[in-house]
């Protein structure tokens, strides 16, 4: 990279293949495992945790849990059946035309954190929630170019952010209603169109036919129960502390539980509170703790301690904290979604917060091929060229400088994940407003609960030490966290 950096100077050109002078002398470009720094990574582990903050696990006492997404992954098949339950609603309850029935679910359409403008009918992901920045936009299901639009894109009523992983069916839900008044120019109001599918959505959730489906095929519906289970007993047998918060009801809760961990599910956890009604549990400071019974009706007592053993209906936090005392970092908690589950806890209580993110399994393979660690790299050595290159004013500079442009603008490394929208982690070169949002309100971030077993209870986890902008890259070998091998993966095999 230092040589390429050098060799501008004398009138080079530079390509994918080759770096020439202009007369016939050619000097080759490395290419292949040349081209790929010596300590680049080449084997991430997709069940490691990763660090924004460091977390001493040994410091950790009590553990809390969200249910859906967090204890319980669900199949894919999931969000096909909300996307086809919704979409009926919606053409029968809110009399949309039939011709919307001919769409099906497309699987990989959208990704989580995209910002939809209602207005002007577009999904798009971007750096900042304020930002001039665009990386991509989608009208219904079809691309619009940058080049197509001068909008700007900006935080306000008309702008929803969809967070949650529940969320994806919505997402594809928009598009193909969108794309279907689009396609056969039929005037409508995209305003009425969001809040009538946000409803059908909704209904898809309140009248339970989610919560129904989930216990008729535990088997198909739910992934990976083994490892939750194998979780809970680790914690339990090492002293720890677990309490449960969820917006499921009981019912379906148990069913789900008893299928993973056992009929004697609840032995394992100090406090359980369903229904809670999150995010609003944690900010609100008026509903009362109910206890519910054996049969899961609502009992009428005044609730004066959380017992073990019993199940909690609603509450707030505050009374939480009054009866518990479980406060500040000794209580770690678990969950999927960034602001229901865990901005509060962090910003406003001090709890420590940990971030499924089940997207991080397919993510750590694809950074981990070759083809994407080939194309990372000439990337950022294309990108270096040309913040040096664009000191020289001479036309034959400027020429160089606007091939590299195209070239730097071609190779988008996007279509390595999502086809549409790319990395959720990632725009073409800055971290997403999700990615940063994980990093503002999560200590530790990782692909499903299971990625606890590959430590010890007592592991101390580390931020990785990046250079800041002004600051000399001098970690360049540091191990990634990814690769670090530990003493438990053999367990975690055997598990799976």
């Amino acid at each position: 990279f230092q040589q390429l950096t050098c060799c501008w100077r004398t009138g080079l050109k530079v390509n994918s293949h080759f770096i020439f002078y202009q007369n016939p002398t050619v000097i080759s470009f490395p290419s292949g495992p040349e081209l790929i720094p010596p300590g680049a990574c080449k084997s991430l582990n997709s069940s490691a945790i990763y660090a924004n903050n460091e977390v001493n696990l040994a410091e950790v006492d009590i553990y809390g849990f969200d249910y859906d997404y967090t204890l319980a992954l669900y199949s894919n098949t999931l969000n096909k059946m909300i996307f086809d339950k919704a979409k009926t609603f919606l053409i029968e309850h809110f009399k949309y035309p039939e011709g919307i029935a001919k769409y099906d679910y497309i699987p990989n359409f959208a990704v989580r954190g995209l910002h939809y403008d209602i207005q002007k009918v577009v999904f798009f992901k971007t750096y900042l929630y304020i930002s001039t920045e665009v990386l991509e936009l989608h009208g219904g299901t079809y691309h619009i170019p940058l080049t197509e639009d001068s909008g700007f894109y900006g935080k306000g009523p008309k702008v929803k952010q969809f967070m949650d992983i529940f969320s994806i069916p919505e997402m594809t839900l928009l598009a193909v209603a969108n794309d279907f008044f689009i396609t056969n120019d039929i005037e409508y109001d995209p305003v009425h169109l969001f809040k009538d599918i946000s409803e059908a959505i909704g209904m898809v959730h309140l009248k339970g036919f989610m919560y129904k489906w989930v216990m008729q095929d535990l088997d198909k519906l739910i992934q990976r129960g083994e490892e939750t289970d194998a979780v809970l007993h680790r914690l339990v047998s090492n002293g720890k502390k677990l309490f449960l918060i969820t917006n499921s009801p009981f019912s379906f809760v148990d069913k789900g539980m008893k299928h993973m961990v056992g009929k004697n599910w609840r032995e394992f956890f100090d406090v359980v509170i369903v229904q809670a009604d999150k995010p609003h549990f944690f900010t609100d400071c008026i509903k009362p703790f109910r206890r519910l019974d054996d049969n899961g009706d609502l009992r009428w007592e005044k609730i004066k301690s959380l017992d073990k053993g019993q199940i909690y209906k609603q509450g707030n936090l505050f009374d939480f904290l009054r009866l518990t005392g479980w406060r500040g970092s000794k209580v770690l908690y678990f969950g999927d979604h960034l602001y229901s589950d865990l901005a509060d806890l962090m910003l406003r209580h001090g709890w420590r917060t940990a971030a499924i993110v089940p997207e991080l399994e397919q993510e750590t393979k694809v950074v981990s091929t070759y083809r994407y660690a080939l194309s990372l790299t000439w990337l950022q050595a294309l990108t270096g060229l040309m913040e040096q290159l664009q000191i020289h004013r001479d036309q034959e500079s400027k020429e160089v400088f606007r091939e590299w442009q195209e070239e730097r603008e071609e190779a988008m490394i996007k279509n390595f994940f999502n086809p549409q929208f790319g990395s959720i982690f990632r725009t073409c070169h800055n971290p997403t407003y999700f990615s940063r949002r994980l990093s503002r309100f999560s200590d530790i971030y990782m692909a499903s609960l299971s990625c606890l077993l590959n430590y010890d209870p007592t592991y101390n986890f580390f931020p990785r030490r990046t250079p800041l902008q002004h600051e000399a890259p001098l970690w360049m070998d540091q191990l990634c966290t990814g690769c670090v091998k530990t003493s438990y993966m053999e367990e975690m095999s055997h598990i799976r």
